[in-house]
């Protein structure tokens, strides 16, 4: 499946989804006590790996639910790798049963979208509240600046945008932030080593975490993220098994040698298409570059990742969101469309919204065809 291209628009994009990842790297790495180097070059592996078998800007993404959770609640990393496993063992079991094929078929598309709406307007939000503000009227002029860039330069294929707000960022950081020499000294080789999570540490990862993440990574790790790419690459005919294989796979794999559970993402691949990409190659070069930090820059890595400020990480997030989001416009019908609004604010306003949003849009769903039916 490999359709690998390395060009500017692709390394434009390979920075699509960075306002996503990096921040909940970090916190979960600093919260949890996990290696680095472990964390940083597992996550580039899995970037590399899924950018050569689907050959289509199928980025990872760590699991949102289980970062919030973790950092939040300051979970041991050994609960969070078990986790991990049991969130693949899971996955697993719905992909080999059918089930999932089954799930993507009961699940009506207003929903989805719906899910889609919700997840890019909390990006979007997520953004606007925390990151944007982060370095206080220097932030805001910082991503003002950037926001106009991506603008006058959205798609562009000679100057696509990410890489002058990257660029942009860089030299903000290098005068406000980051001393030339922290960054030298933060340099230094590290190996990743193995791990072998124990049982216990996979029940209480179950209980705590998996059960939290699992609706949302049906929804949006694997049924949206389908979707997406059906909207993006009809041509592709991605199946939803196909996806749900690979989630699996790389959450019983990461583990074993200190990685996050990961996913693949709706938000991320809009990310990467949005800022330029078309190949895989973006997501191979996204990966690329955080096996350095894993390999080279894990010793002090939270002085090297300040080169990449909070505000251009909004930025980007809240273009990622705001693609993500105009999805619901593939809504045909009324109904669809206030069905996916519903399960978009539920999904927004409350707790477990993804869960509630997805059981309440669907009941509302079929008792629409029925009455219609009846009528």
């Amino acid at each position: 499946m490999m359709n690998l291209k390395f060009d500017r628009n692709e390394l434009s994009g390979a920075f699509g989804d960075i306002g996503t990842d990096l921040p909940l790297l970090v916190g979960l790495t600093l919260a949890s006590g996990l290696g680095a180097s472990n964390v940083f070059f597992m996550f580039g592996l899995m970037q590399i790996l899924s950018g050569a078998f689907y050959g289509l800007p199928m980025p990872v993404q760590p699991l949102k639910a289980v970062a919030i959770i973790a950092i939040s609640q300051k979970l041991s990393g050994d609960i969070i790798l078990g986790a991990g496993i049991a969130i693949g063992i899971i996955m697993l079991f719905l992909t080999l049963t059918g089930l999932i094929n089954w799930i993507s078929k009961v699940i009506p598309n207003n929903v989805i979208r719906g899910i889609q709406f919700g997840l890019g307007v909390n990006l979007v939000l997520l953004a606007v509240n925390k990151y944007v503000p982060a370095d206080g009227l220097n932030g805001y002029i910082l991503s003002i600046i950037s926001c106009l860039i991506v603008i006058v330069l959205f798609g562009n294929r000679k100057l696509p945008p990410a890489l002058p707000v990257i660029l942009l960022g860089f030299v903000y950081a290098f005068f406000f932030q980051v001393e030339p020499l922290s960054i030298i000294q933060s340099f230094g080789f590290e190996l990743p080593n193995a791990h072998i999570p124990n049982f216990q540490n996979v029940v209480i990862g179950f209980m705590i975490l998996a059960l939290p993440q699992i609706p949302l990574s049906l929804t949006n790790s694997i049924l949206a993220t389908q979707k997406v790419s059906e909207d993006l690459f009809p041509e592709k005919k991605l199946k939803v098994k196909n996806i749900s294989y690979t989630y699996s796979f790389m959450n019983i794999l990461n583990p074993f040698f200190g990685g996050v559970p990961v996913c693949h993402g709706s938000g991320g691949m809009m990310g990467h298409f949005t800022f330029g990409a078309r190949t895989g190659g973006s997501v191979f070069i996204y990966g690329v570059f955080y096996l350095i930090i894993g390999l080279f820059f894990s010793q002090r890595f939270d002085d090297f990742v300040r080169i990449f400020p909070l505000p251009i990480l909004g930025v980007i997030l809240v273009f990622e969101g705001l693609a993500l989001a105009k999805l619901i416009k593939k809504t045909s019908t009324r109904n669809d469309l206030f069905i996916a609004l519903l399960v978009g604010f539920i999904a927004i306003g409350l707790n477990y919204g993804y869960l509630i949003g997805l059981i309440l849009g669907t009941i509302l769903h079929y008792a629409l065809i029925v009455r219609i039916n009846k009528t």
